[in-house]
């Protein structure tokens, strides 16, 4: 069985990260959740990686300037070189705590060595029964 590896991160949207109508860029969010997918695949695969392909990513509520922005980022996929993690975006008012699901997303995310090469990810077995 192999284990699920997750992440969560916690950030702020302030103004430089939004358009005139205050509201965050799509590509900002989508930074975020790269950003997320990296961490979780390389924490999980105790590799480096890249990611190779973003799938569908939906997106269905606007992010104003001053909302607090928590990525969750899970393992739903391990491959010999390749990790899919799942990326959900959600927003919260800072005032309220209201949240709400506002993005998600699927990336797939390549083990490298130092010369960009695809590696293969060290299964978590060999992790768990190092000294």
């Amino acid at each position: 069985m192999r284990r699920k590896a997750g992440l969560i991160t916690s950030d702020i949207v302030f103004a430089d990260q939004a358009s005139s109508s205050g509201r965050m860029f799509g590509g900002e969010a989508l930074a975020v959740m790269t950003k997320a997918a990296f961490v979780a695949a390389t924490r999980h695969g105790r590799r480096i990686t890249v990611l190779a392909a973003s799938e569908r990513v939906d997106f269905r509520a606007p992010v104003p300037v001053g909302a607090i922005v928590d990525t969750v980022a899970t393992i739903v996929a391990v491959g010999r070189t390749s990790m899919t993690v799942a990326v959900e975006l959600w927003s919260e008012d800072l005032m309220s705590g209201a949240r709400k699901l506002t993005a998600h997303g699927r990336f797939v995310m390549v083990a490298v060595d130092d010369r960009d090469r695809p590696v293969p990810v060290v299964p978590h077995e060999m992790l768990d029964n190092r000294s």
